[in-house]
């Protein structure tokens, strides 16, 4: 019940990176980051109020109580904590390299450079900032080589399109749920609406 009394802090981004932007012929580094939520920690204050028990099978034995030390799924604004706990791993990035494009939004970063070796000599600063915060690369997420793939669009060449969408037409679970909004918002974008018009489908991901 804890998303009924907390305050909420809103968006932090009004809508995702447009790919449009990047350069003709520039070099292109994707990264997604592994388990994101779950790399963010909690302040050790409010580690108790994300307490909960689990109740033994049949009552077998006492019920266990557990509490959350990162970013609980659920929380109302745990998708805003993790934008704003990315932005500032690559605060430092954007100011060492202001000539390179770093955009992200949440779990997924994009750095276009001028030249392979400009993006070469990114690349190890970027990583060593991640690890710093504690995040970690999904190693088979890197993309250094079309054709990229970003936030709903994707990069073959020196052309940029939108990915191929696939509606679900029976919503049955969660994960139903959250793989069809997640297509909404990549098409948002294209179809020229904001993420706060569909604020009620998204609602339904937060938990109680």
């Amino acid at each position: 019940k804890i998303n009924a009394v907390m305050e909420s802090m809103g968006a932090l981004q009004p809508g995702m990176p447009s790919l449009i932007m990047i350069p003709a012929e520039w070099e292109i580094l994707m990264i997604d980051l592994k388990d994101c939520f779950f790399t963010i920690p909690l302040h050790p204050d409010d580690k108790p109020k994300f307490a909960f028990t689990v109740p033994a099978v049949n009552n077998a034995e006492p019920a266990k109580s557990y509490q959350w030390k990162v970013l609980p799924q659920g929380m109302k604004n745990s998708p805003t904590i993790c934008q704003w706990y990315v932005a500032q791993a690559l605060s430092g990035i954007r100011e060492q390299f202001p000539e390179a494009y770093c955009y992200h939004y949440m779990d997924d970063i994009l750095v276009a450079a001028s030249t392979q070796d400009e993006l070469l000599r990114i690349q190890p600063w970027l990583l060593g900032a991640l690890h710093s915060y504690g995040l970690q690369v999904a190693p088979e997420k890197v993309q250094q080589h079309p054709l990229w793939k970003y936030l709903g669009g994707k990069i073959p060449d020196q052309t940029i399109q939108h990915q191929e969408v696939q509606f679900l037409c029976s919503i049955k679970t969660l994960n139903d749920a959250q793989k069809l909004l997640g297509v909404i918002n990549w098409l948002c974008p294209y179809l020229g609406l904001t993420t706060a018009q569909f604020s009620p489908l998204f609602n339904i991901l937060k938990g109680d």
